[in-house]
């Protein structure tokens, strides 16, 4: 299976001098077509920044991120933006919904900003949207639907169109557990179907839908599970390093 995303010595720094903080410390990460990768640590150890950098939303310090092969690092913005558009779909713990358009149209958006016509992108945005569950919420307003509903049309435009990687943030918070397994089952198929998936997520549950699941402590790798953690009687995590926050 060839690689979708490849880290390699990643390092990313805010500020200077004792306020300096080193959100990532040299990361070495790759994930191939066909998997899911899961990512746990307790609050402040870097998850949110290692996806951000993974997606080129925010840039390293040091190090190269590669996409699909494609440097991201050593592109101009424009270009960063187009493989962002093309290559990669996001579901963030903010959601990012534009609230001047309909659910469909949130989820169209990024296929139409990539050329593709108005029609075929709405075809498939009302597929995405069915398949999360919302069939009757194609022409409703994002203040209209409850969080939960908000955050299944952010995961329909994630996994709309022709994705190679999917980066998701916490994409099953503001879920009921019954919801959050359906999510998690969309996501596993869109891995299973050749995407490579990168999730951050508190919850072991979840975690267990992933290959392999990644510990990060202060922005370092520090611990590897392969096939996701071993739950106990109540969904809790089994021998946890440390308690995610």
């Amino acid at each position: 299976m060839s690689v979708v995303l490849e880290l390699a010595d990643v390092s990313r720094i805010h500020g200077q001098g004792p306020t300096q903080v080193r959100a990532l410390d040299c990361v070495d990460l790759t994930v191939r077509e066909g998997e899911l990768v899961a990512v746990m640590g307790p609050s402040g150890s870097g998850k949110s920044t290692l996806l951000n950098v993974a997606g080129g939303l925010d840039s390293v310090t040091s190090g190269t991120v590669l996409v699909g092969g494609r440097d991201v690092t050593a592109m101009d913005a424009r270009r960063r933006a187009e493989v962002r558009r093309r290559d990669v779909g996001y579901v963030f713990q903010d959601l990012n919904l534009i609230p001047a358009l309909t659910a469909l149209e949130n989820v169209a958006l990024p296929l139409e900003l990539d050329g593709m016509g108005v029609s075929a992108a709405r075809e498939q945005a009302v597929d995405a949207l069915d398949a999360v569950g919302l069939a009757s919420a194609h022409r409703r307003f994002p203040e209209d639907l409850s969080g939960g509903q908000q955050q299944r049309v952010a995961i329909a435009r994630a996994l709309v169109g022709p994705r190679r990687l999917v980066l998701a943030d916490e994409p099953t918070g503001a879920l009921d557990s019954v919801t959050g397994e359906a999510v998690m089952r969309l996501l596993r198929d869109r891995v299973d179907a050749g995407a490579a998936g990168l999730l951050v997520t508190h919850d072991a549950r979840y975690a267990a839908w992933a290959d392999r699941t990644i510990h990060l402590r202060d922005g370092e790798i520090v611990g590897t599970d392969a096939g996701g953690y071993p739950v106990g009687p109540m969904g809790e995590p089994a021998d946890l390093m440390e308690a995610d926050t």
